[in-house]
Parts: C-alpha cells; sequence; structure tokens
C-alpha cells in the first residue's frame, strides 16, 4: 500500500511541480524548494482524486513525503 501511496504522490508532485527523484525523506519545501502555492495545488490534486478536503491545519504537518503517505493511510484514503 505504501508503495502505491509514494508513486501516487512522486506522479502528483512531478505533475504540478516537474521536480522528480523523491525518496521517503524528501522534505517539500527544504528539498524541493516548493512554495506554498505549489503546496496548495498538490493538496488540490489529492483532494479532487480522494473526493476529500484536507483540513489547512493538517497540510502543515505534511514536510516530507513520508509524512503524506502515513496521513493518508491515517485516514484511510489508499485507493489511488
Amino acid at each position: 500500500m505504501e508503495e502505491r501511496l509514494f508513486a501516487f504522490v512522486q506522479d502528483v508532485v512531478y505533475q504540478v511541480t516537474g521536480k522528480k527523484g523523491l525518496v521517503y525523506d524528501t522534505d517539500f519545501v527544504k528539498d524541493l524548494c516548493l512554495t506554498s502555492f505549489d503546496v496548495m495545488n498538490i493538496v488540490c490534486v489529492f483532494e479532487d482524486h480522494f473526493d476529500i478536503e484536507i483540513p489547512n491545519r493538517d497540510v502543515w504537518q505534511l514536510h516530507q513525503v513520508k509524512d503524506v503517505i502515513h496521513y493518508m493511510i491515517q485516514k484511510g484514503y489508499t485507493d489511488v
């Protein structure tokens, strides 16, 4: 399940930003230099795909790829 979510995160980040080479510890801001606009665009893709709304307070806790994967598993959003 984690592998499928990881691949999904990689695909979404690439679609939105053109950035490649993600690993589980990749930090969206520090390693990829994403802006808050980039992050929100990524969140919008997740929300559209899973038909959910991710609260802003949750978004700001998702710093690394592994944070997103664990969040999605915890919330039960694993159908990618």
